[in-house]
């Protein structure tokens, strides 16, 4: 059984629906799946007008916390980022930073990993967002695994570099079936090579 670590960030919630589809698929693929939200940076008082920031900050608090020991833990990794100017939020950068003493040990290294991401706008940074995260990655030494165009699903959703989300102008878009069913390839996808990594056996299809 590989390990799967779910390392996300979201504002207004989009991130944690992805991130909970995410780890069910991967667990439906016979992965031990741990998800973890990247804590907030910004003061609460900020964003106190924001219905659905607030919301998902107060559904996700108590939940745990996102530390390097989850990398480390786990075989496998699925990152999670709403864009922000073409890159990751301020808080995940925060996270990635503090990266650092176990880079050094190379303790990073040789591990599956892969990412989704949101925008309000189809395009609005999704793809440099990710692209950006990923050099991050070949930065620990990882084994990148994009869904590429593996799945017929990726030529509906459009994104061979990861799964992402429009959340539309007001952020309500809820997640289409498109998108979900690239979530559910990705975690698949990502648990299938971290299984062969590994030597875990592949469990056998369902009837």
């Amino acid at each position: 059984m590989s390990k799967l670590s779910v390392i996300y960030y979201s504002a207004t919630g989009h991130g944690t629906t992805m991130a909970e589809r995410v780890s069910r698929a991967a667990q439906d693929a016979g992965a031990e799946v741990r998800v973890r939200h990247i804590t907030e940076t910004r003061d609460p008082e900020t964003f106190a007008t924001n219905p659905a920031w607030t919301a998902n900050y107060l559904a996700t608090k108590d939940l745990p916390v996102a530390t390097g020991d989850d990398i480390v833990w786990a075989d496998a990794v699925i990152f999670g980022s709403p864009t922000r100017f073409g890159s990751t939020a301020s808080p995940f950068q925060a996270f990635m930073d503090s990266l650092g003493g176990l880079w050094a040990q190379g303790l990073l290294s040789n591990k599956v990993y892969a990412a989704f991401t949101s925008s309000q706008t189809r395009h609005g940074g999704q793809e440099t967002t990710l692209m950006a995260l990923y050099t991050s990655l070949m930065h620990f030494g990882g084994i990148l695994v994009p869904p590429g165009y593996t799945d017929p699903v990726k030529f509906a959703d459009g994104n061979p570099y990861g799964v992402s989300h429009v959340t539309g102008p007001e952020n309500r878009n809820p997640l289409d079936e498109d998108t979900s069913a690239a979530l559910d390839h990705l975690a698949t996808r990502v648990v299938t090579i971290a299984d062969k990594l590994t030597g875990t056996p592949t469990p056998p299809e369902t009837p």
